[in-house]
């Protein structure tokens, strides 16, 4: 740092503003979508500032970051409010993704190189033996793992960020349900398909695959939720 030159910190952390505004916006999208804040309900923010370790600033940016994003809405005079998960905006979210899965498919082959695709296959490994102890929550982040490390490796930043974007919206909706058992023990099926195809280079039925698995995979979160706000 030149001579003459300061950088702000925040006054609770010690922390530069660019480190903590992406740290803040981390937690509190964590908090979020792991269902700790209830739908439709005010943000605490002297709560949240207190379990983060930050002053209200740092909080209310990430907040305006979260509502661009789509986890709260600001309201005035109210402040920020959890939005509901909505099953139209998730089905919405799916259709998206399955184009990107198509895309992902189609270019992921020539792409890939072989440390990469032996990384996917270690997560895949994990996702088995989350299948086979039943343990839901540790397969459902295992899997936001195993199509992001997919997308990571067409490298396009453009489709990796829209990507990311959607699997966080539908990470959220994927932790509010109870995942049945044999759906997890289908998608790993669909997995070893994917990875099978991957394998052989076979980049148009890989497309395909990938698109089939987002469309299963979507219409049974769907089912769940919309049987949840029956």
């Amino acid at each position: 740092m030149s001579e003459g030159t300061t950088l702000s910190l925040d006054a609770a952390t010690g922390t530069p503003p660019s480190i903590l505004h992406i740290q803040v916006i981390d937690d509190l999208r964590g908090i979020i979508t792991r269902g700790e804040l209830a739908e439709g309900k005010r943000v605490p923010e002297a709560a949240l500032c207190e379990r983060l370790g930050v002053s209200r600033t740092p909080l209310r940016e990430a907040l305006k970051v979260l509502a661009a994003e789509g986890f709260v809405e600001l309201r005035p005079n109210r402040g920020a409010v959890v939005v509901p998960i909505d099953s139209d905006a998730v089905a919405a979210l799916f259709e998206l993704k399955g184009a990107i899965e198509y895309m992902i498919g189609l270019k992921l082959p020539e792409r890939i190189t072989p440390a990469e695709r032996a990384h996917i296959e270690a997560i895949q490994r994990r996702l088995v033996e989350c299948q086979k102890r039943a343990d839901a929550s540790g397969y459902t982040l295992e899997n936001h793992n195993f199509h992001a490390a997919l997308a990571a490796g067409i490298r396009n930043d453009a489709v990796v960020q829209t990507y990311s974007t959607l699997q966080r919206k539908i990470l959220r909706a994927r932790l509010a349900i109870n995942e049945d058992p044999s759906q997890l023990a289908r998608s790993v099926d669909e997995h070893e398909g994917i990875l099978t195809m991957l394998r052989a280079g076979a980049a148009r039925d890989l497309a395909f695959r990938l698109e089939k698995h987002n469309r299963r995979t979507g219409e049974a979160i769907l089912a769940q939720l919309r049987a949840k706000r029956a």
